[in-house]
């Protein structure tokens, strides 16, 4: 079996100065023991179960031991995977029985699968499972687009220190709303600033070019894991991911052929992308409805968080219809598909949740174009036409009817995607399309990436933009600020949800309560 070398130190630092403190790279030393140097992660964390991920720098066994403490007394162990190439050396183990509403304290090893005795240094996390007591209440704090637009880990500029701000917070879980990484977005030595400065990233072979390959889609999350901030977050703050289309590539859609006139792209089919993208993503983040190693499974899924909360997650992705003008008056597939819609409305119908969170990975009322094909597509929901909803509207206007006459109380859209933050109130007041009742849209991001504009409302739902932050240029740096976060804090007592959008260093920009069991507000 031949194991590919693990990229020197001298690679990962090109175009690069000397890393500041606080900002190590994995060691990425080959000793005699295997060695978990990309971190840990939980994922999917219920009131008794979660799942645990690790990297291990070779063929290795995964086993994870629990406690309630942090000194690991009368600590449990449960055995994980054996970890090899067909999984990139990543793994998950899902930990079950666990007492609800506690702190829990975990750590990963790996030993040799040849000699038990060979084992790693642990690497510790810790999570709490969610309680059955609605006086604990919940906080999260939600985000996406890290490492767009060129803008990678700058170590003179911290990383990605917009994750340390998020967890001074101590948030229950992390909502990382998709584009998780950008795959087709390579990752150049330097890129230059406006005033004439160097932005300098750390680079790596996966990330110089757009991602074709199993490889090099691996390559992508793996770059992200270099920084230390988010390993530090990670093993500290559990999440619920879905994706969008930077895993695979800008503004996707299945069935999509990438021009002949694309250089960039051996590889013209999206689907054969969009599968090796799917397979990277699921062995790189601890996802309960995907199976590691294969392409089997979904992203859209519900975690319940107690009384108090349950996630909707969706994969407006997967599912959707090809990008058009968006005028149809029929579009029965729209954005979601027409199973997902069908879940989507069952699971709301059934949940007993105080507020139940809609987290899209693309906006309901903000105009997102796509004219990577040459013509006026439009890549989310919304198509400028303050009328009647219209194609992918016209399966968001049934999803809103379907809340409204079967009177399901406290619905809150969270999203990414605009790279700009801001807080949308739709009403059927301000629309000739009345049938809905009032809700509230937040979007926040990016986490390290360009900065662009705020986009245009369309007025088919009513939308009124509350609160809005975003730059008068396109592709502002890090440097420049524009980076942004959301925190969502349930109230254990008055079940009131408070929604607050942080800047990077985690000042409040807008804060938006909403009181629990109103139609509409």
């Amino acid at each position: 079996m031949v194991i590919r070398p693990l990229p020197g130190r001298r690679s990962l630092l090109k175009g690069s100065l000397a890393l500041p403190a606080g900002l190590a790279l994995p060691a990425f030393t080959r000793s005699g023991r295997p060695s978990a140097e990309w971190g840990v992660q939980a994922g999917d964390v219920s009131r008794d179960s979660a799942l645990v991920w690790v990297r291990s720098d070779r063929p290795a066994r995964m086993i994870v031991e629990t406690s309630a403490t942090e000194s690991f007394r009368n600590a449990r162990r449960v055995p994980g995977p054996l970890l090899g190439p067909g999984t990139d050396f990543t793994g998950t183990t899902q930990l079950r029985g666990l007492p609800p509403g506690e702190q829990i304290h975990y750590r990963v090893l790996l030993t040799d699968p040849d000699d038990p005795r060979r084992t790693s240094a642990p690497v510790a996390g810790t999570f709490r499972t969610v309680p059955d007591r609605r006086r604990d209440g919940v906080r999260f704090v939600w985000s996406g687009d890290l490492a767009g637009q060129g803008w990678g880990i700058n170590p003179a500029f911290g990383g990605y220190r917009i994750f340390d701000a998020m967890a001074r917070l101590d948030p229950d879980f992390f909502l990382f709303s998709g584009d998780t990484v950008y795959a087709d977005g390579p990752i150049a030595a330097t890129a230059e600033l406006p005033d004439g400065g160097l932005w300098r990233n750390i680079t790596t072979e996966e990330k110089s070019k757009v991602a074709e390959t199993l490889a090099e889609f691996r390559g992508n999350f793996r770059y992200n894991l270099l920084d230390e901030h988010l390993r530090r977050f990670n093993a500290r703050v559990p999440s619920i991911v879905q994706w969008d289309d930077h895993e695979v590539r800008n503004n996707w859609y299945p069935g999509q052929r990438i021009a002949d006139t694309d250089n960039r792209y051996t590889e013209k089919s999206v689907d054969v992308l969009a599968a090796r993208a799917r397979r990277a993503f699921g062995e790189y983040f601890p996802v309960s409805t995907l199976r590691p190693g294969t392409r089997e499974g979904r992203i859209h899924r519900v975690v319940r968080r107690g009384p108090l909360l349950d996630v909707f997650v969706l994969d407006m992705r997967t599912y959707r219809n090809a990008n058009s003008p968006g005028d149809q008056t029929a579009d029965p597939q729209g954005i979601l598909g027409r199973e997902q819609l069908e879940w989507l409305k069952r699971e709301l119908a059934r949940s007993r949740a105080v507020w139940k969170v809609i987290a899209a990975d693309m906006p309901v009322g903000l105009v997102v174009p796509d004219t990577t094909e040459g013509r006026p597509h439009v890549e989310a929901v919304a198509q400028g036409d303050p009328g009647a909803p219209l194609g992918r509207e016209l399966q968001i206007a049934e999803l809103l009817r379907f809340v409204k006459h079967r009177r399901i109380t406290g619905t809150v859209w969270l999203t990414t995607d605009v790279h700009h933050t801001s807080a949308q109130h739709y009403h059927p007041e301000r629309t000739a399309f009345g049938d809905f009742d009032p809700f509230w849209e937040f979007v926040s991001g990016p986490l390290n990436a360009g900065a662009f504009p705020a986009t245009e409302l369309d007025r088919t739902f009513g939308p009124e933009r509350v609160f809005v932050k975003a730059p008068d240029t396109a592709n502002v740096s890090p440097v420049g600020g524009y980076q942004f976060f959301g925190e969502v804090a349930i109230d254990g007592g008055s079940g009131e949800l408070t929604v607050r959008l942080r800047e990077m260093d985690g000042a409040v920009l807008f804060r938006k309560t909403l009181r629990p069991g109103l139609v509409g507000q």
